[in-house]
């Protein structure tokens, strides 16, 4: 998987890519009270926002803890891959839900809800810890099942499409086992 800090980059952008519309119509359906093509056009206009701010909080946090937060659990040295990609993939929801939840809390129930559409302010500082807690609790479930079963295998298959493996010589080969094992 990714190697290098614009290999890393690019596999979160097409997790992104993939992840923020999914999200935008789930959550989007779930306050129409079902999927339509209403839900479909009112969606666009969130997407680029919450793009921006999956990307940032992918690259910046999540990505990074939940990879040092999934090795503490799991040793990639006496599991097979798939057991530490599902690890990480599991520690990554754990982070990015609650965080992305926070962020759409922000920006549905603030912003929008008082800013533009004159809700009052007080509801929202009054009930923002459960306006919170009720995003978490929706979007949770919906984000580990999607990023296990469709997601991450999706955006596995792109990334290795786009970044073909090189072949190694054998001297590269045993230069990267004697660089691993002096770790």
């Amino acid at each position: 998987m990714p190697q290098t800090k614009f290999q890393k980059l690019m596999f979160a952008l097409i997790t992104v890519i993939i992840t923020v519309p999914c999200f935008v119509f789930y959550c989007s359906s779930y306050e129409a009270g079902g999927f339509n093509v209403e839900v479909i056009k009112n969606s666009w206009i969130f997407i680029p926002i919450e793009f921006v701010l999956a990307y940032l909080c992918e690259i910046f946090i999540g990505s990074p803890l939940s990879v040092k937060l999934a090795l503490k659990a799991i040793d990639p040295k006496k599991n097979d891959h798939m057991i530490v990609e599902t690890a990480i993939i599991c520690a990554t929801v754990g982070i990015m839900c609650p965080l992305m939840s926070f962020l759409a809390t922000i920006l549905y129930n603030g912003i929008i809800a008082v800013g533009l559409n004159g809700a009052p302010f007080n509801d929202f500082i009054i009930n923002f810890i459960p306006y919170w807690l009720q995003k978490i609790v929706l979007n949770f479930p919906f984000a580990l099942l999607s990023q296990l079963f469709f997601i991450q295998p999706l955006t596995r298959t792109i990334f290795r499409t786009i970044f073909k493996p090189v072949q190694q010589s054998p001297e590269q080969v045993v230069a990267e086992k004697e660089l691993v094992g002096a770790k």
